[in-house]
């Protein structure tokens, strides 16, 4: 049954438009941005089908390529850019709308606020460094490097010196897993140590190290791993 033979109170776009997106179920969310399904299916259905693929899982959507979603009929490269644009749009805004930068890092929980827009959903591990000043508010926040999706190395040496250069009192490293176990590597312990030392050497204190997943988190300073 196509959606324009619903009466208007059960179409998506028209309930969004009276009643809100909230009440929208992510199906239906989908429908208003592929507009129209195919022979077989409406918009929400095809929608529904696209959901399937990922095991109703939006992280795993929003890492799908185009060729994946067009393997799916239905879906041809305008809709499956229109869905990509909309998982960017609402990255960017969680980056700007937080306003946690404009707050002092005072817990591993704010780390994980400010940080999970940019590392939510990512498949392959990346690592980034927070430089705070004397009251822990944010100076500079900064990839360090990529990996393949199982590990990432860092340079300790290049971390110093970027610390030193932007005057930062203090240090937070933090990284993803994207097997979805937060718990350190024994890598990431080697790795921590080093840093830790090599900061403790030139006067800059390593505030924390926070591993994370799209759900949860692990930190080094909450759990006591380094008497920091």
């Amino acid at each position: 049954m196509k959606l324009k033979d619903f009466c208007e109170s059960e179409r998506p776009r028209e309930r969004l438009l009276s009643s809100g997106a909230s009440g929208l179920s992510n199906g239906e969310l989908l429908a208003i941005l592929l507009r129209n399904g195919d022979n077989e299916r409406n918009a929400v259905e095809l929608g529904q089908q696209l959901l399937k693929m990922v095991n109703g899982r939006l992280g795993t959507l929003f890492n799908m390529s185009p060729a994946k979603m067009c393997s799916l009929p239905g879906i041809g490269p305008a809709k499956a850019a229109v869905v990509i644009a909309a998982f960017e749009l609402g990255k960017r805004f969680l980056n700007e709308e937080s306003g946690i930068d404009k707050k002092p890092i005072v817990s591993s929980r704010t780390v994980y606020e400010i940080m999970i827009p940019v590392l939510k959903g990512k498949q392959h591990e990346e690592c980034w460094l927070l430089l705070l000043n004397d009251n822990n508010y944010l100076l500079s926040k900064m990839m360090l490097s990529s990996g393949g999706g199982r590990s990432t190395v860092i340079d300790v040496r290049h971390i110093i010196r970027h610390s030193i250069e932007h005057n930062a009192s203090g240090l937070i490293l933090v990284h993803n897993h994207p097997s979805g176990n937060p718990r350190p590597s024994d890598a990431d312990l080697k790795q921590t140590e080093a840093l830790h030392k090599a900061a403790s050497s030139v006067g800059i204190d390593l505030l924390d190290h926070v591993v994370f997943c799209d759900d949860q988190f692990f930190s080094f300073s909450d759990k006591q791993v380094f008497r920091y």
